[in-house]
Parts: C-alpha cells; sequence; structure tokens
C-alpha cells in the first residue's frame, strides 16, 4: 500500500460538508483547515486534519510532500468544455476585434461551421494529438476532471469518430473526460436547405447509435435562435432522454428564448449559458432542480457586456456552477484561475463561491460528487499546490500561473518547478 502525507499547508481547502451541491450561504464554506495536511493511500484520501496530526499518524515508510506553507485546493472540475476539433478560429478573433459580431461571422459561414469544415478535412490523428494538447493545458490550471462535448462533426459517421476519440484519449492523459454527445450544436452546411432533416437524423440515426456504443453520458444542444428552436429542442432532447441520456442544455446565450424554462421542464442536468435569463427563467431552474452552468470567458472573449444574474441565482437557491465553455470560437481558454477572476469582478460572486462552483457543484453536475470535487476522507486524491498562501489569491492575481503542482489520485501529474 502507497502511502502518502501532504504537509505543511497554508489552508486545505476540503469543501467538507453535505453530499450534495451546495446552495445559498453554503457556497462560502469551504471547510479550510489552516496549517493543514492530507494522508493518502493507493490515491484516496485516508484523513484530513493538522499538519502536525498527520505527520504523527503517518507510518514510519510515508512519503512525503511539503507544500511549503502554499495554498492546496481540490481539482477543479470544469463542467463545459468543447475540447477536441481541428485548426482555430484566430482569423475570427480578429474580425470581431475589427467590429464584426458573432452572429455575423456566424451568418456569413463561419462560426460553428468553420470549424466543423476543419475538423471534418483533417487526418485522423490531428484532433486526437490536439485534444491531448488541450489536457495538458487543463492540467497546468488544476483542472482535474473536464466534462468533454462533441459537436464539430455534425455527421453520423464524424460524430461518433469524435465521440470514439474522446474514449481513446482518456486512457492516454490523467485528465478525467465526461462525454457528452452535441450532434445538435448547428445545421451543418449540407443540411441547410432542410434542417428538419437533419433534426431526424439527430434524432433517428445519431442519438441510437451513440446510446447503443455507449459513448456518452450526456446530450447537450444549442437551444437559440438561428440554431435549435424551443420546439426542435424539446424534441431532440426528450429523444434523447428515451434513449436513457441526460441532458445538458446551451440556453438564452444571445437571446432569451425561453431555454431555461425548457431546461426546467425537460428535467435537465444543467443549463448553461444563462448571460440573457431573466427573473422567470431563474425560478423555473429553481423549482426543476436544474444547475446553471454560467461560463464568463465567453461574454468576455466576444467582447460582450451582459454577464448572467449571478448573485440572483445564488439567492433563489441555485446550486451554481463556474466553467471555462473552452473551445475555438467564442472561449479559448482551459483557465478555471481565468474564470474565478471574471466571476469575482464581473459578476461579483465572492472567491469562495466561485471555488465551491468550480469543485463539488462541479462534480454533482457530472454525477460525480461522492468521489471528487472535495478533499475528504474515502474520495479520490485530486488536488493542486498554488504558489500562494490564501485561496482568494488564486482570482486575485490573473493572468500569472501560479499552480505548482498538481496530483491525480495521488500522482504527480504536473509540476510548474
Amino acid at each position: 500500500m502507497k502511502t502518502l502525507a501532504v504537509l505543511n499547508v497554508s489552508q486545505l481547502v476540503t469543501l467538507a460538508g453535505p453530499k450534495r451541491p451546495r446552495v445559498g450561504p453554503e457556497l462560502a464554506e469551504l471547510g479550510v483547515i489552516h496549517a493543514g495536511g492530507m494522508l493518502l493511500r493507493d490515491g484516496v484520501i485516508a484523513a484530513t486534519g493538522s499538519s502536525d496530526a498527520i505527520e504523527k499518524q503517518a507510518p514510519g515508510d510515508t512519503a512525503v510532500i511539503d507544500a511549503g506553507g502554499r495554498l492546496v485546493l481540490p481539482g477543479f472540475v470544469d463542467a463545459h468544455t468543447q475540447p477536441l476539433f481541428a485548426g482555430d478560429r484566430v482569423d475570427e478573433f480578429e474580425l470581431r476585434a475589427r467590429g464584426a459580431s458573432y452572429e455575423e461571422i456566424a451568418a456569413s459561414g463561419g462560426g460553428i461551421r468553420a470549424t466543423v469544415r476543419k475538423t471534418r478535412a483533417a487526418s485522423p490523428e490531428e484532433p486526437a494529438e490536439q485534444a491531448l494538447k488541450h489536457a495538458g493545458w487543463f492540467l497546468r490550471c488544476g483542472t482535474t476532471t473536464i466534462e468533454a462535448k462533441s459537436g464539430y462533426g455534425l455527421s453520423l459517421k464524424d460524430e461518433m469518430k469524435m465521440l470514439r476519440v474522446i474514449r481513446a484519449i482518456s486512457a492516454r492523459t490523467p485528465l478525467e473526460l465526461v462525454p457528452t454527445f452535441l450532434g445538435a450544436h448547428a445545421i451543418p452546411e449540407e443540411w441547410g436547405d432542410s434542417p428538419a432533416r437533419y433534426v431526424r437524423e439527430v434524432i433517428n440515426s445519431m442519438l441510437p447509435a451513440v446510446a447503443a456504443e455507449g459513448l456518452a453520458e450526456y446530450s447537450d444542444i444549442f437551444c437559440e435562435r438561428g440554431y435549435f428552436n424551443i420546439e426542435t429542442s424539446r424534441e431532440v432532447m426528450s429523444a434523447a432522454k428515451r434513449q436513457g441520456l441526460r441532458l445538458r442544455m446551451h440556453v438564452d446565450q444571445l437571446t432569451n428564448s425561453g431555454g431555461a424554462v425548457l431546461a426546467a421542464e425537460l428535467g435537465a442536468v444543467t443549463a448553461d449559458h444563462l448571460e440573457q435569463t431573466e427573473g422567470d427563467g431563474i425560478t423555473a431552474l429553481k423549482h426543476g432542480n436544474v444547475q446553471p452552468v454560467l461560463l464568463p470567458s465567453s461574454v468576455y472573449a466576444l467582447g460582450k457586456t451582459r454577464y448572467p444574474r449571478a448573485r440572483d441565482m445564488i439567492d433563489a437557491g441555485l446550486a451554481v456552477i463556474l466553467a471555462t465553455d473552452f473551445n475555438p470560437g467564442s472561449s479559448p481558454t482551459p483557465s478555471i484561475p481565468m474564470i474565478l477572476s471574471l466571476a469575482t469582478t464581473q459578476m461579483k460572486m465572492t472567491p469562495a463561491e466561485g471555488v465551491t462552483a468550480t469543485t463539488i457543484n462541479a462534480a454533482y453536475s457530472l454525477g460525480r460528487g461522492e468521489r471528487i470535487g472535495s478533499l475528504e476522507v474515502g474520495k479520490l486524491a485530486n488536488f493542486s499546490i498554488f504558489d500562494c498562501e490564501d485561496y482568494r489569491e488564486v482570482a486575485y492575481y490573473f493572468g500569472i500561473p501560479q499552480t505548482r503542482a498538481v496530483y491525480v489520485r495521488g500522482e504527480e501529474v504536473f509540476s510548474g518547478g
């Protein structure tokens, strides 16, 4: 049995608490142990407490990880990413700087469809190798689990290929990937004249094939004007439920179309984006027990100014989540520390609320709250050591890499020196 002791931690942020997502004032309750430590056995947390107490109870052959008076956080859990694609959209980044909007670029053939073209044209190896590079980026930022969507294939063959690649690269990286099918991301160019036929393709061909091969745990859809409207989204997501997939939904990003209300009606696990959601949508999410996934970096990267109403959602008792929305078009960042900074400065979430929203709450949204998302006895030893003493510094010092080391199941998977 391999035993490790993590000692001399300035703040061991455990997130110890109720075995469910945290709401209201609970979002600020981090379970901090000052001058803390952990005992790990075979990649699982065996004890937490003061550094002195952990050192005394450690067996004689215990290896020691000396945190050197630094901060230790649970590994971040990123509950909304699209890490598998070919190429980039740097040209669109410049177009937006010159005044073009996301919607204008999409209407002219750019946006999601541009990445679909590049991904389809790529060699079989290119998206996988690029995704592995992205996995390394996530780990360097302190993230140890991500939700990974497809959505840049938009055909039966290419969506299945993407999901199979997500499965394959999971064995090649210590980063845990949770697969989500996003075939209803946009209407592909070859179906542009008959979007209803593409919807039938998603429902009758893609969803059954994905479910039969067990390639995804969740199904998602871009419920938005110009993409999939309320009626179509209801039809597609209902079909996904019949196939045994749980639901996550892109809603109310560009317009308030009633997507949050639909997510509640359908019993979705999460409703993501919510930049345009008003009070009725927030009330519906609460009644439907839907977790909101807020993506401030997509607002920032698109040069917009309307952020989700995070404070209203917290006050309503919602178990808020923060995520990167990592993708090549609207949010090319894998950095949860950047998200924490945006959440604090632009949405007036406290640093403590941000930590909860990127760890334990995100873990529960992915069905993994019983084994990751907090540093408690019996959970996996997924954690990061940061070059600071106080958890608030992670959001405070933005744009600076502070990750000292990252551990997955007690094994070091990244070292920043």
